[in-house]
């Protein structure tokens, strides 16, 4: 089988490049399209419409009861105190009865707002979650390889509890001081204008230190946002890695280098109160005076008979209802600042798209021919470089014939992994197509592409559950006769059998209760019973000791047999079973054939299969 490579500069690195400076995925806020946090806030809220527009009306109601008192209160200066001094009680004992029934009412309406509220911030917060999760797993494998574990972690938690705490406590205190302001001012205005034009000015000065506080305190929670999702993604990667950690003494270098994460955190959270603080001191500061001007001037007109007393005390009553929630509207915009900064973050996630997306009219792959389960595989004058730039595999053309079994060489570098990835569709070529059985695999449905083509990798990643649920996750809907089946092909049995709970045991964390060698296995079984027509094996032995490889290579020969396989050979061991081998070298096929007739010769498979003859010598 011949191959054709065309000549172009290559990276020497087969795998994904490290992102260059202003990648965007080197930082930790995505670009996203103006108006997307908005808008990701609205598909949120308006499934929830009822529900928001029941919480309102609670809510108005609750503040119509709760601001009736200061009324009640000037009426019974000014009419049901001198009627009492007349023996008529009825005006005293109608003002009692009507305070005490709207702080019942004020009560009861908080406690159905506060429930209703609080339904419609869990709908939200899971449809969020649920959201992240989703398009997170939807998103292409080149997006996890340069969006680290960590932030996704950040946004569906700390950025996650960030939109809560607004939710559950904030919204309520801004409809609460806006509900206030509007209510209060009117009040004010119609039980004297003069008193309410003066305390109506005295709102200048407040939007203005909110709107100060605003701008100010945007930047600093953007900025504690992201020191805090740097210190998860530190976290975590220190514990996904705490074996080399250890093996290479990396602790104190990582004590240091976390340390000045989290001394960045605890200085962004100290900027953060340093802000609130002048908020505060500014807005009480700015209450206080205009209070004390109210006073003496309401008491001055008293004095002189132009005012009455209860319209004073009343309205010094509104100025204090009014005020006292400014402290908690700082407190609003904090949860407001750190929600916005975080919903952003997570508006920039749901907004990135596959780099592999689902075809808007999928194809059917063709029936089989003949009795050969695998089908043929067609790289047509392909040619792929990443999107940080760098070509990694030149243009060239290859076919792999149904049930061929084809081994991949090289250095390490080469492209064979990448070769590979794009069999898969983990990734798109840059240029030209890869075909099964004549189809473009941007033509297959997800689906239909992961029962046709199936790869197993060194790691063998098994998930939480037991070692049926693993071997069954290609084909969830299998018996457990037929899961046992696939275990005893492939040679796993024996030791399946021997554990604890046989099939049931649970295999804990990434299967952390067997070897390597039982989980290459157990994935090996995985790989049978979904019955792939394509099967990928990259680097499947090359962690194995040699029994262990040995035990592989066996289950090897079970899986492949009439399927089209392309192996990624790093032990030369792994070519005894192949048809044909490739060697790669910078990206490029450089020699293709049968493995005697390569070792034969003086190419560089040659040189290579000498060089690994003699180490076992």
């Amino acid at each position: 089988m011949t191959t054709t490579t065309t000549s172009a500069p290559v990276t020497d690195s087969g795998d994904p490049l490290p992102p260059p400076a202003g990648d965007p995925f080197d930082q930790d806020l995505l670009p996203t399209t103006p108006g997307a946090t908005a808008g990701l806030l609205r598909s949120l809220l308006v499934p929830l419409k009822a529900r928001v527009t029941l919480s309102t009306v609670l809510l108005l109601l609750q503040q119509a009861a709760a601001q009736t008192g200061p009324l009640l209160v000037a009426y019974a200066i000014d009419k049901a105190v001198p009627a009492f001094r007349e023996h008529r009680h009825g005006p005293l004992i109608a003002v009692g009865v009507g305070y005490l029934l709207c702080a019942l009412a004020s009560g009861l309406f908080q406690v159905a707002f506060i429930r209703s509220s609080a339904r419609v911030s869990q709908d939200v917060l899971l449809d969020l979650r649920g959201r992240i999760f989703r398009h997170a797993q939807a998103l292409s494998v080149d997006f996890h390889e340069r969006y680290t574990s960590g932030r996704l972690i950040s946004r569906s938690t700390t950025d996650v509890e960030s939109l809560r705490e607004l939710l559950d406590e904030g919204l309520q205190e801004l409809v609460t001081v806006v509900l206030s302001f509007v209510y209060i001012s009117a009040m004010l205005l119609w039980l004297d204008l003069g008193l309410g034009a003066v305390a109506v000015a005295s709102f200048v000065p407040l939007y203005l230190l909110v709107r100060l506080y605003q701008r100010r305190a945007g930047r600093v929670f953007g900025s504690r946002s992201t020191a805090i999702a740097a210190v998860i993604v530190k976290f975590v990667e220190t514990m996904n890695g705490i074996r080399p950690v250890r093996a290479f003494r990396r602790e104190a270098a990582n004590d240091a280098e976390f340390a000045v994460l989290n001394q960045r955190h605890e200085r962004t959270n100290g900027d953060a109160l340093l802000e609130m603080a002048r908020y505060v001191v500014g807005s009480r500061l700015v209450a206080n005076t205009a209070v004390a001007a109210i006073v003496l001037w309401g008491a001055h007109r008293v004095a002189s008979g132009s005012l009455e007393l209860g319209v004073l005390a009343a309205s010094v009553l509104y100025l204090r209802r009014l005020y006292d929630p400014i402290d908690r509207l700082g407190m609003f915009l904090n949860s407001y600042q750190s929600a916005a900064a975080s919903l952003e973050k997570i508006a920039g996630l749901l907004a990135q798209t596959p780099s592999v997306p689902e075809p808007s009219v999928p194809k059917e792959l063709p029936p089989l021919r003949g009795e050969l389960p695998g089908r043929e595989v067609h790289f047509d004058s392909v040619r792929f470089a990443y999107r940080t730039g760098g070509e990694v595999l030149p243009r060239f053309d290859l076919v792999l014939p149904a049930g061929q079994t084809v081994a991949v060489v090289g250095s390490t570098g080469a492209g064979k992994s990448t070769l590979a990835k794009l069999l898969a569709r983990f990734y798109d070529p840059t240029d030209g197509r890869v075909l099964l059985d004549g189809v473009d695999l941007r033509e297959l449905a997800t689906p239909q592409l992961r029962r046709g083509v199936v790869m197993v990798t060194q790691e063998s990643f098994l998930f939480s559950g037991t070692v049926a649920d693993n071997i069954a996750i290609g084909r969830p809907d299998a018996t457990r006769e037929e899961i046992e089946q696939a275990a005893k092909a492939i040679g796993a049995h024996e030791f399946i059998s021997a554990l604890p709970d046989g099939y049931d045991t649970d295999v804990r964390k990434r299967g952390g209760r067997i070897s390597a060698g039982q989980r290459q296995l157990v994935a090996f079984a995985r790989a049978l019973l979904a019955d792939p027509a394509v099967l990928i094996l990259d680097e499947a032995t090359s962690s194995l000791d040699v029994p262990g490889e040995r035990a592989v290579q066996r289950a090897m020969s079970t899986v492949l047999r009439g399927r089209t396989a392309v192996v990624i050979a790093h032990r030369l061991s792994t070519v005894e079973i192949a048809d044909r081998v490739l060697v790669m070298e910078r990206g490029r096929i450089v020699e293709d054939g049968r493995p005697d007739e390569l070792i034969a010769g003086t190419g560089r498979f040659a040189d290579l299969h000498r060089a690994w003859r003699d180490s076992l010598a």
